[in-house]
């Protein structure tokens, strides 16, 4: 998905100074954002948050529900993955790669855009119900020059008591894997609860994790959590306990703290500001970032602050 604002602000992201490195609960309150205009798609930005800005290598955290059609025209993506997770609905994916691909809830569909790739998303049936999760991972130095690549994974593994499903959507939980290729150390997993349950993960102590219900109200770590807000849990922790009294269902990210400083501004992901100067003159100018099917107009990039983007840390 992209970030559709017509005046993005620059979102300065990484280090390692600001990770708490103890055991917090910090709820991070997501802000309303229009994609495509005031009838475009209503979606809540939980990350780049005012308070925080990553949670690992997590840098991106859009979540959306509703009557709504998604309709985002194709545009371009640098230094990032874009990991697609639904709850409800069908969306199609197309990229400059030629891949075209329907993803289904309990699906996943990862693009690496390395050092560059463009793509399109479009609701296979407007004004129904969609309800998902768009989120982006930060490449580190190694990975920001890599061919770009889409996979798509039609069966994750999974463990269920019969009350309490864990899906490990990428990364790695509790000693299961997933297939998806991650680049650096992290995990994203989705916990449903079918009815009245508890479930009990163990964690990795060096990892930073965040937990948002995306259905229902949840009891995470011994307090209550509503659907929408992301709850920022820091480092430190070996276990998590998870429960809920009625059907809901969760999401899970974590990672090792991303030591690297970088700029996110619009759709790219750089290391300076020339870097984004350049991503953004070949994208209007049709280099580097190949072409979609599709039948409309690109998205334009909008002007760029008259200011210098420079890379700081990831609060405020």
């Amino acid at each position: 998905m992209s970030n559709l604002e017509p005046n993005p602000q620059e979102a300065f992201c990484g280090g390692t100074n600001d990770v708490a490195t103890s055991a917090v609960r910090e709820l991070l309150v997501g802000r309303d954002v229009v994609l495509g205009g005031t009838r475009g798609m209503p979606v809540t930005r939980t990350l780049p948050n005012k308070h925080r800005r990553m949670v690992g290598a997590w840098c991106f955290v859009d979540h959306y529900r509703g009557e709504v059609a998604m309709q985002v025209p194709p545009h371009p993506h640098t230094e990032l993955q874009t990991v697609t997770w639904l709850v409800s609905g069908d969306v199609r994916h197309r990229d400059s790669l030629g891949n075209d691909q329907i993803i289904r809830p309990g699906q996943l569909n990862l693009m690496t855009a390395g050092r560059g790739i463009a793509h399109a998303e479009q609701s296979l049936a407007p004004g129904g119900m969609l309800h998902g999760v768009q989120l982006w991972v930060a490449l580190p130095s190694a990975s920001i020059g890599t061919a770009p690549d889409f996979t798509h994974h039609d069966s994750l593994p999974s463990w269920s008591d019969g009350q309490v499903t864990t899906k490990v959507v990428i990364g790695e939980l509790d000693g299961v894997v997933s297939p998806a290729h991650a680049h650096t150390p992290l995990v994203g997993a989705e916990v449903a609860f079918a009815g009245p349950g508890q479930i009990e993960i163990a964690l990795q102590p060096g990892f930073e994790y965040a937990v948002m219900t995306l259905d229902g109200t949840a009891d995470v770590d011994g307090g209550s959590l509503p659907t929408g807000p992301l709850l920022y849990l820091g480092t430190g922790r070996e276990r998590l306990r998870l429960s809920a009294s009625a059907p809901a269902r969760l999401l899970l990210l974590g990672g090792e703290p991303f030591a690297e400083e970088i700029i996110m501004w619009w759709n790219f992901i750089g290391r300076s500001h020339e870097e984004i100067v350049a991503s953004r003159d070949d994208w209007m100018a049709g280099r580097r970032f190949g072409t979609v099917s599709f039948e409309g107009d690109p998205l334009p990039a909008p002007e760029l602050p008259t200011t210098v983007l420079k890379p700081r840390g990831r609060t405020r």
